[in-house]
């Protein structure tokens, strides 16, 4: 199963569009996956309270679908993050929402196929794009033929972006093949790294 999160306040706008281009392609290629729309209502973002390390990796504020997602991440074996341009970065609801995710349960997305997908009438979009990534950072990141992004101000306008949708299905196929060698890997008792214990250094002396 793939997990994509919708970061638009539009439900089905042109970010659902690049997505679901996504998943038609996992859908031909035998992989499962779901569209989460993280909605419109305001997020909260992380206040660093730990109380998640006390309660088993789940967020202790207003329950706004996070802890629901972070049940199905736990038990995901890819996740794509898709998010409009907003002032040339992604949408403040999904920057607190993905803050909120990898800081109660960073281990639900380890060592697992990620990727991000920005959608811009314009511009921004590389900028939104390089944000999103910074998430991945433990986890396998999934190429494809350029920069994942697609263009339009409408669904309409983004499905004639020939280029764009034509990166969004090289993007599924490639999420599709990685997790089947993954699952490979898994039969054949190919286990991830065992990695040393984390040293965290401040640099204030």
């Amino acid at each position: 199963m793939v997990l994509m999160l919708n970061g638009s306040p539009h439900e089905h706008g042109c970010t659902y569009t690049a997505l679901a281009e996504i998943a038609g392609v996992l859908d031909r290629e035998g992989i499962k996956s779901e569209i989460i729309w993280i909605g419109h209502d305001a997020r909260q973002s992380c206040q660093a309270c730990g109380a998640c390390a006390r309660h088993a990796g789940c967020c202790a504020l207003a329950d706004d679908g996070l802890n629901a997602f972070l049940e199905k991440a736990r038990e995901a074996e890819g996740f794509i993050f898709g998010s409009p341009v907003h002032y040339a970065g992604p949408s403040g609801a999904i920057t607190s929402f993905l803050g909120r995710a990898f800081y109660c349960s960073s281990q639900a997305f380890a060592n697992k196929p990620g990727a991000v997908v920005a959608s811009c009438r314009r511009a921004g979009s590389t900028a939104t794009f390089q944000q999103l990534n910074m998430y991945l950072n433990r986890m396998i990141v999934v190429p494809t033929q350029y920069w994942c992004v697609v263009h339009g101000n409408t669904p309409d306008e983004v499905r004639r972006d020939a280029e764009g949708m034509q990166t969004m299905r090289t993007l599924g196929q490639n999420m599709a093949w990685l997790i089947r060698t993954l699952r490979c890997a898994h039969e054949h008792g190919i286990k991830p790294p065992v990695y040393e214990r984390r040293v965290a250094t401040n640099f204030i002396r």
